[in-house]
């Protein structure tokens, strides 16, 4: 029997893919679960109907995130921190003040989509973070600590 997955299944598959399994496993666990739908005719064209127009979507999106890419590319950050007579940060600075940094300079990103990487900043100096605005579009942007 042919279904069409509804969700991501370990052992047969991702999500949206056709496939042949046996009739039995199909009626009594895949269907009733609510993990697949019969793959008839009408509902493979609907399928393919529906993954063409969110290919187009993603496509949109993907680019939207490309040119906001390009202006971010561009932006350079002065984060000001408490700083002690050893140069060292009381604290440090984190992807919240760095998202709101980006917020008075236009752009409304959630902090949840920065990263700092490893190390975490605790010195003035210059600092780089990635800024993920889609799953294939990420940008480097360009932070200065200095003390205040």
């Amino acid at each position: 029997m042919k279904i069409i997955l509804k969700q991501d299944h370990e052992k047969l598959g991702q999500k949206n893919d056709i496939l042949t399994v046996k009739t039995g496993y199909a009626r009594h666990y895949l269907l009733p679960k609510g993990y697949a739908i019969q793959a008839t005719d009408s509902a493979v064209k609907v399928h393919n109907e529906n993954l063409k127009q969110r290919a187009h979507k993603e496509e949109k999106i993907k680019n939207e995130a490309e040119k906001i890419a390009e202006k971010l590319s561009t932006v350079k950050l002065v984060i000001g921190a408490k700083v002690s007579s050893a140069g060292k940060i009381f604290g440090s600075v984190n992807t919240i003040q760095i998202a709101e940094a980006l917020k008075e300079k236009g752009f409304d990103i959630d902090r949840k989509n920065i990263l700092l990487g490893d190390e975490a900043v605790k010195e003035v100096g210059h600092y780089k973070a990635v800024v993920k605005l889609h799953r294939e579009v990420k940008v480097n942007v360009d932070f200065e600590v200095k003390a205040e």
